[in-house]
């Protein structure tokens, strides 16, 4: 875990093996050397003892390294950025159509790698239509794919790239946990070389891909079929936004995610079977006991349904435990569950030391954790309705620290909902779907669509309640790590010691609450939300939010970056909003930031309103000579001077806003507008038009910050908000030189992410979210 929080590799990373190895060595000599001294000396075993630990988290972190710069060498050349390559490969994963396109991981060919320095694997998006300025048709078909055929497709790659924002999603650490180290798009028509062939693992995915096809054939209109193939073959790609925010709210989330619980009652179901069979027949029994044949009839329907589940790391964790138990029977030796644990967790890292980097790494091995803990130990066993309430509370409270790191928030009515969800999925409706997969009948298919119907409406109720979901401002990582064990405290049998601390630890932890700023101050965050902006400024009391971000596609910059942000600041109301214009690259977000925040105001500029009415509250023209003050921070709009203004493009009409703080630091939010819109502020407020901080003008496009408007403001930092490669080629690089010239340091979102400020006493701060929370991955 070290490792993978650190900014950069260590200089012998790749000497990282035989670091390991030689900590493997030492780790077993002092091992043994505690056992030895344990008779003559308790001071000198413990020596031993702490030698021994030290020397297995070296191996770990040398390991941990050296496979980090292997993965970090299969990388594409910089060059290659952007430029049209064609390039011959397979289909090496089960394609995910998102109704703009298709996604899948393209296995490019090994002389191919070796010429052009291209990776391995690589993550391609195939559109049907030109959205986000791709060069693709409008409207083209996108062929079928099948796993494991060989294709030389048209495409551009860029470097791994994501948002960074506090609170977000590092789709960056993504890719390099699956290996993916570049990603791009299929710029024309590509060419089939063979058909689908290759070996066991691409049979599996078409087995995969069969089995969802037979799905959405025999449910077309079902709403939870998406369920239904989830349960069946590990593909969430089919559950929409609304079912997926019901399963949060109630906190059954994990059932459709093939966790170890399914596979391992698969492995009992399959073993138990063959057991009753196998002592049936006489002459069986005589030449291998019953329990081996459950052991490995078990097994194997385990790994058969690891396959087709995708082999997640719930799945591999409950894959590796199931293993040594088989093992175990066959030899006829003890093992305890928690050796069994540590095995399973030893051998996950080693395959993958990304692991610890998935919310499922967390959630299932902490949930087996927790059932050792609460059932082990104890001189009663945990029996009947009430043992089983006892333990599915337990793992509901020890996970709130893992859920509040991850989601920022947990559901209070989990407890409930997993009482019946959980035998409802695991004993009806995933077996009736591995029947469906296994046997092509519709009406076995049908069935078990109308049990998930009915739970589905039973957890719409529960999570329709105000109460059922509790978000919760992101706590610092000592707190999270403090409250962690103080959960594992209170979920011990009473008479431990320290449970009373342990209660006040954890009741501190649902009081935290993030600092504000002081009155007379603000913090601002200019959010890495690609090619658009979203600019949220925050006082002692209030926040608003200035632009909401591009929407693309299917998706906005609203419910993947703006929300995510605000959740994790503890943000739960907005005392205004404010929309420079109606550009989808600024108002592309508005929609989903409120239907999920309480917003009080809204401001906005021309052609953006009447449909936006109803849902909080009537938006109000954004017109210059508006001003308000919060917490001794004054707000003021210093353009446009009217709405509507004819024979004007809108982004002459951008809302352009200023914020100062009581100490004089201020910041100037500028939208989209360009040289037109500038020279008329410079001629209305000349050297009063001075700031602390701009974003500049539409993202920084040659067509604004003009000569005059850089003067006039004479900023210490100008700020661009940018996609990475967008095609504009903004920022310009006459403009970035105009604001050097004029004394500014400037800061991008392209490359420095979420830009965060802080006005106060001592004027204003600027840094990039890179730079305070850097990753040896970024950038590479």
């Amino acid at each position: 875990m070290w490792l993978q929080c650190a900014a950069a590799l260590p200089a012998w990373a790749r000497w990282g093996w035989a670091v390991a190895l030689v900590s493997v060595v030492i780790s077993a000599w002092a091992a043994r050397a505690g056992r030895r001294w344990r008779a003559r000396s308790a001071g000198l075993a413990r020596v031993a003892g702490a030698l021994g630990l030290a020397a297995v988290m070296l191996a770990g972190y040398g390991y941990a390294a050296w496979r980090a710069e292997l993965r970090l060498a299969d990388g594409l050349d910089p060059a290659l950025e952007g430029r049209d390559l064609n390039l011959s490969g397979v289909i090496a994963s089960l394609p995910d159509d998102n109704g703009d396109g298709v996604r899948f991981v393209f296995e490019v060919d090994a002389g191919v790698e070796n010429t052009l320095r291209v990776p391995h694997q690589i993550w391609l998006s195939w559109y049907r239509t030109s959205a986000f300025g791709r060069t693709a048709q409008v409207g083209r078909e996108v062929p079928d794919l099948v796993p494991g055929e060989r294709w030389r497709l048209p495409v551009r790659l860029k470097l791994p790239h994501g948002a960074a924002v506090p609170g977000g999603f590092d789709y960056e650490a993504w890719l390099l946990a699956r290996g993916l180290r570049a990603t791009g798009y299929v710029t024309g028509t590509g060419e089939r070389l063979a058909a689908a062939g290759g070996g066991f693992m691409f049979r599996v995915h078409r087995l995969r891909q069969e089995i969802r096809r037979r799905f959405e054939t025999a449910l077309p209109d079902a709403p939870y079929r998406g369920v239904l193939v989830a349960l069946a073959v590990g593909d969430q790609g089919a559950i929409d936004d609304t079912q997926w925010e019901v399963l949060r709210r109630t906190g059954v989330q994990h059932l459709v995610a093939i966790s170890g619980l399914h596979v391992a009652l698969v492995a009992l179901a399959v073993g138990g079977l063959a057991a009753v069979w196998w002592r049936r027949v006489p002459w069986l029994v005589l030449r291998c006991p019953a329990r081996c044949a459950a052991a490995v009839a078990g097994l194997g329907a385990a790994v058969g349904y690891a396959l087709l589940a995708g082999m997640g790391i719930p799945v591999q964790r409950a894959l590796i435990m199931l293993t040594l138990v088989a093992l175990a029977l066959v030899s006829r030796r003890e093992v305890s569950a928690r050796q069994v644990l540590a095995c399973a967790l030893l051998a996950v890292l080693v395959v993958d030391p990304w692991a610890v980097l998935a919310a499922g790494f967390w959630l299932s091995f902490g949930a087996v954790a927790v059932i050792l803990l609460t059932v082990g130990g104890r001189v009663a066993p945990v029996r009947g309705w009430r043992g089983a309430a006892r333990l599915q509370l337990a793992i509901t409270l020890a996970t709130i620290p893992v859920l509040v790191t991850l989601f920022q928030g947990f559901s209070l009515v989990a407890p409930l909902a997993n009482t019946f969800a959980i035998p409802l999925v695991s004993f009806v409706i995933t077996p009736l779907v591995l029947a469906a997969a296994l046997i092509p009948v519709d009406a076995v298919l049908e069935l078990a669509h109308g049990f998930t119907d009915w739970m589905m409406a039973a957890l719409q109720w529960l999570a329709s309640s105000g109460l059922a979901l509790r978000e919760q401002a992101l706590p610092p990582p000592w707190q999270l790590a403090a409250a962690s064990v103080a959960m594992g405290l209170l979920i011990l049998p009473r008479g431990t010691p320290g449970r009373l601390a342990a209660l006040a630890v954890v009741g501190g932890f649902f009081l935290w609450q993030p600092a504000r700023p002081g009155a007379g101050d603000f913090h601002a965050a200019i959010l890495d939300v690609g090619q658009g902006l979203a600019v949220h400024v925050q006082t002692a009391g209030h926040d608003l939010l200035f632009d909401t971000g591009p929407g693309y596609g299917r998706s906005n910059a609203g419910e993947r970056t703006v929300y995510p942000y605000l959740r994790a600041l503890g943000v739960r109301r907005l005392d205004a909003v404010l929309i420079s214009h109606d550009d989808s690259d600024h108002a592309g977000g508005a929609g989903s930031v409120f239907a999920r925040v309480e917003v009080d105001r809204i401001l906005a500029g021309v052609s953006f309103g009447a449909e936006h009415d109803s849902v909080h509250t009537k938006v109000e023209p954004c017109v210059a000579g508006a001003a308000w003050q919060w917490d001794e921070v004054r707000f003021a709009v210093l353009a446009p001077e009217a709405l509507p203004v004819t024979g004007r493009r809108d982004n002459g009409q951008s809302c352009v806003l200023r914020v100062s703080a009581s100490s004089g630091a201020s910041l100037l939010l500028m939208g989209d507008v360009e040289r037109g819109g500038e020279g008329r502020l410079v001629a209305r407020y000349g050297s009063a038009l001075a700031t602390t901080a701009v974003v500049a003008g539409h993202h920084g496009s040659k067509s604004s910050s003009a000569k005059a408007f850089v003067a006039a403001t004479h900023p210490e930092v100008a700020i661009f908000s940018a996609g990475y490669r967008n095609r504009y080629g903004h920022p310009h690089p006459q403009v970035l030189e105009r604001w050097t010239g004029a004394g500014a340091r400037n800061l991008r979102t392209d490359s420095d992410g979420t830009i965060l400020l802080d006005a106060g006493a001592q004027g204003l701060t600027a840094v990039g979210w890179r730079e305070l929370q850097p990753r040896y991955w970024h950038g590479r």
